[in-house]
């Protein structure tokens, strides 16, 4: 694959038999960036699952670099001003499903409490093809709703290996401070370590890369702190 003069130059900068630490691994990243927008830095950590398995859950960064996210909080009126306080861009039960029944999907996430999912159910077509749909695993099936969209707002971010067992999940951007974004990657490794199935031979996390928009990948030595 034929690629541009400046990924050619950038890719030259990186070792490729080394594994970098974290943050020298950012560090590595921003020096890289040849982009004229502020790059997203992605990390694509491969696991060790069989088939039949998959990995879910949230992580919530220490170091922000997401626009805040737009809340919808499907659940019955006396719950309603609980989610509006605290911060819901819309808070219903019938009518908020409809609204989205009738094509709006302007909204980041969607948070439930569990008497609702019946209802919400009947919107699997709409929100599962946009990976809305709400779920316990990943803390947006609840009757706490106040707290779920404290933990949101925040940056609480849901990560999940694909068909390949690959988490692909971006962890700062190349505008960044290199330490900050090697502390959220080292924060993401450590909770996505802790799902590592009980019947897992060897080593669970196999490999992480971290890479910009438009940059080569740099090969992270996972698990292996600088702390």
């Amino acid at each position: 694959m034929k690629r541009g003069k400046n990924y050619d130059a950038a890719v030259k900068k990186v070792d490729r038999s080394k594994e970098y630490q974290a943050s020298e691994a950012c560090a590595l990243v921003k020096e890289m960036k040849y982009a004229k927008f502020d790059e997203t830095v992605e990390a694509h950590v491969r696991l060790n699952l069989k088939k039949s398995q998959t990995v879910r859950d949230t992580v919530l960064f220490p170091n922000q670099f997401r626009a805040e996210k737009r809340i919808v909080v499907f659940c019955k009126p006396d719950k309603a001003k609980e989610a509006l306080d605290a911060g819901a861009l819309e808070a219903g039960d019938d009518a908020l499903i409809e609204k989205v029944k009738g094509g709006w999907l302007d909204f980041d996430v969607a948070v439930a409490t569990p008497d609702m999912m019946k209802d919400v159910g009947k919107l699997g077509m709409v929100l599962g093809r946009r990976g809305l749909m709400p779920n316990p695993k990943t803390g947006t099936v609840t009757h706490d709703v106040a707290a779920a969209i404290a933990e949101l707002r925040k940056g609480r971010t849901e990560f999940r290996s694909d068909k390949s067992n690959i988490v692909h999940i971006a962890v700062g951007k190349v505008s960044m401070e290199p330490a900050k974004i090697g502390e959220n990657l080292e924060i993401l490794l450590a909770e996505i370590a802790r799902k590592r199935p009980s019947d897992t031979k060897g080593d669970f996390i196999q490999s992480v890369y971290v890479a910009s928009t438009m940059g080569p990948g740099v090969r992270v030595a996972a698990g292996k702190s600088e702390r």
